[in-house]
């Protein structure tokens, strides 16, 4: 009786082994179906692709992110030999990068609103001289009215009811450098097309506009190539750095979520407004399936509701915006169309070359 026994263990022994020998073969080859994608991205994005969820996301997509940041406008002119992706802030970037590398297709994965971060005692102010106004958890950021005051050098300690914020500095909206970055060239955008009565520049009114719009750049001073600089400054350095900072609404609900905004911190949200797409410009076909997995799964779609961005299903932000505790408005409908990429293009050239060299 031992014998067989001894065999029909020995049988098992070998049946384990064998099955331990093939799922951990099977393991390897499963974590090497992983196909690793790398790409530039606008600096707005990374937390997003930081997420742990993400990352666990994208992998069960078989997919893994490597990734660089770069100013939104910088991405469209950057050397991309041996990447994969480029997903910039934008379509005026967007539309530059399709067209350079001939792309047969593009993904709108989600979109962002541009608003304004700023304080209780900014708002108080801006409320006094009827140039905002707040209810509802958001405010609203009169655009026609502040372009009168900011385009003649008003500073704030001149305006009425100042001392809830006695500053000497003037009343400008701060932005990321309009040469590298998509943020401020949607301030642009806007402004322009309120300087150029409510319609959008076309090539036969840069000379009108653009000495209206410059000075609302060059007199800023030093800015920031992409658009977390800013907004690191507006959480950590407070009123006196950046009492109105043009930023993305998804940083505005990202900080939110994390709890790292301010103290006092306020939403405004201009009026009228203007949106960002943010589009990936696939580069081989890795970047394709990126994309696809982007746009089309609904964890990931969930994740970037959850990261602040506004998606195809509305009601999915909207919970996802009420857990951070935050109010924002479900739509916008008082909304600015983008110039031409080649009229923005020009506008941004025009102020480049004011710069000193």
């Amino acid at each position: 009786m031992k014998r067989p026994l001894n065999l029909l263990l020995t049988g098992l022994l070998i049946a384990g082994l064998g099955t331990g020998i093939y799922f951990s073969v099977n393991g390897q080859i499963k974590e090497n179906s992983v196909t690793t994608v790398t790409g530039l991205i606008g600096s707005e994005k990374e937390a997003f692709f930081r997420d742990p969820e993400v990352i666990a996301a994208l992998k069960r997509r078989g997919l893994s992110v490597q990734y660089t940041k770069a100013g939104s406008r910088a991405i469209a002119g950057q050397d991309l030999s041996g990447l994969d992706f480029a997903f910039p802030a934008g379509t005026p970037a967007a539309d530059a990068l399709k067209k350079r590398v001939k792309a047969q297709q593009v993904f709108d994965v989600f979109y962002t609103p541009l608003v304004v971060a700023s304080f209780d005692p900014v708002v108080q102010v801006l409320k006094a001289n009827t140039l905002a106004s707040f209810s509802g958890g958001f405010g609203t950021l009169d655009m026609r009215a502040l372009l009168k005051v900011m385009t003649t050098g008003t500073r704030w300690n001149a305006l009425k009811a100042s001392a809830a914020y006695p500053s000497s500095r003037s009343l400008l909206i701060s932005t990321t450098d309009v040469r590298s970055s998509n943020s401020a060239a949607m301030y642009l955008a806007l402004i322009s097309n309120l300087q150029n009565g409510n319609d959008v520049v076309q090539a036969s009114t840069l000379d009108t506009v653009m000495p209206l719009v410059s000075p609302l750049f060059l007199r800023q001073g030093y800015q920031e190539s992409s658009s977390a600089g800013p907004f690191e400054d507006y959480q950590a350095l407070g009123a006196g750095k950046t009492p109105l900072v043009a930023v993305y609404e998804s940083q505005y609900l990202a900080a939110a979520r994390a709890k790292t905004l301010p103290a006092g911190a306020a939403l405004l949200y201009p009026s009228p407004e203007i949106f960002t797409k943010h589009v990936l410009v696939p580069l081989t076909p890795a970047g394709v399936r990126l994309g696809e997995a982007l746009t089309n799964d609904p964890a990931l779609q969930r994740l970037a509701a959850r990261a602040g961005y506004r998606t195809r299903d509305a009601s999915l932000f909207m919970a996802e915006v009420k857990a951070t505790g935050e109010t924002v408005p479900s739509s916008l409908v008082d909304t600015v169309d983008l110039p031409s990429q080649e009229v923005l293009e020009a506008m941004i050239v025009n102020i480049q070359n004011q710069y000193p060299k």
